[in-house]
């Protein structure tokens, strides 16, 4: 079974509702009907029930079972826009400016993450990254504990060292040059979005073209520093660094670099020291070792929110829906 169905199996466990405010979109209705369907999960579809069923009828595609909010006759939105108004007051904003917000579809769909009526949202179809993280960073915010939302990928490598092999990579979408505080809490997420959507135990490694002292550079310390910002957060997972990539993943190699280390040669979690590396290093082993791309999943949020690719296809929707469901059910 490859690693999506599983994913999917999980997401049924959970029993959750998703959220998808770009209801005008034929792929959210596509992605809503396989939703249902395969009973992963319940849907709320955000705009006028008129226009979406219309839509629906128009292209043969059963949603009759999704719920249909209209922001603008939802009960709670004087709630919401006050919510909200105390919340971004300290920014300039006006009540007026609050209660236009809140009937926005993405902010709209992040507060009923934020009120627990969902568990969480997918979008980007239509919308940029830009503005479905503006909306998650202004209502659900960061988690607590950490500064930085990132990304991950999750690497489905076919044939490493003679088995199939999961990575997770990060940050390959979203932070371009993190400090070392960022990197920490680059690879505190990527860790915790492991355990969430694999189950293991996370074994981290902090990337450079160093390993353990091999090299003495600006760029390294970075590395470091994040390292032993980690060592003070008190967190239940293995890590260690700096790594060379080869140090990382394989125990030949690993025992001549880094002996002693209780990471090196066993990673299974990669964080880039910046996005430039992060970005190429996931693409070259997609194509090269043809590996299967997941991703990217936004994390670091408070409450789960995760973006598209503008050209995402309905699967694209599905498949992220299943890991949203399984990151909200930490």
């Amino acid at each position: 079974m490859d690693i999506i169905n599983q994913f999917k199996l999980k997401a049924q466990e959970v029993n959750g509702t998703i959220v998808l405010p770009e209801a005008m979109d034929e792929r959210t209705l596509l992605a809503t009907a396989t939703i249902l369907k395969e009973k992963m999960a319940k849907v709320v579809l955000l705009g006028v029930k008129a226009q979406v069923m219309a839509l629906a009828e128009e292209k043969e595609i059963d949603i009759s079972g999704a719920t249909i909010w209209n922001p603008d006759e939802c009960p709670h939105i004087e709630e919401y826009t006050e919510f909200f108004f105390e919340k971004r007051k300290k920014k300039g904003i006006t009540r007026e400016e609050a209660a236009k917000t809140v009937r926005n579809p993405l902010f709209f769909g992040a507060l009923l993450v934020k009120f627990g009526l969902v568990n969480g949202m997918v979008a980007g179809a239509v919308n940029t990254t830009g503005d479905v993280l503006k909306a998650a960073l202004q209502v659900v915010g960061v988690k607590p504990g950490l500064s930085t939302v990132s990304s991950s990928f999750i690497m489905v490598t076919p044939d490493f060292l003679g088995e199939d092999r999961v990575f997770l990579f990060g940050d390959c979408a979203v932070v371009p040059n993190p400090t070392a505080e960022q990197l920490a809490d680059i690879a505190i997420s990527t860790a915790e979005t492991r355990a969430s959507l694999i189950g293991d135990k996370p074994k981290v490694a902090l990337l450079s073209f160093s390993t353990k002292g091999s090299a003495k550079h600006e760029l390294v310390d970075k590395v470091t520093s994040a390292l032993e910002i980690i060592k003070s957060r008190d967190v239940n997972f293995e890590f260690d660094g700096e790594l060379q990539a080869d140090a990382a993943i394989i125990p030949a190699i690993a025992s001549k670099k880094a002996p002693g280390s209780n990471v090196a040669g066993q990673a299974n979690v990669l964080i880039f020291p910046d996005l430039q590396a992060g970005n190429i290093g996931y693409k070259l082993v997609q194509r090269f070792a043809k590996a299967e791309a997941i991703g990217p999943v936004i994390q670091g949020l408070a409450a789960p929110i995760c973006d598209l690719s503008r050209g995402c296809s309905a699967d694209d929707i599905v498949n992220t829906t299943a890991l949203v469901l399984l990151m909200s059910n930490k």
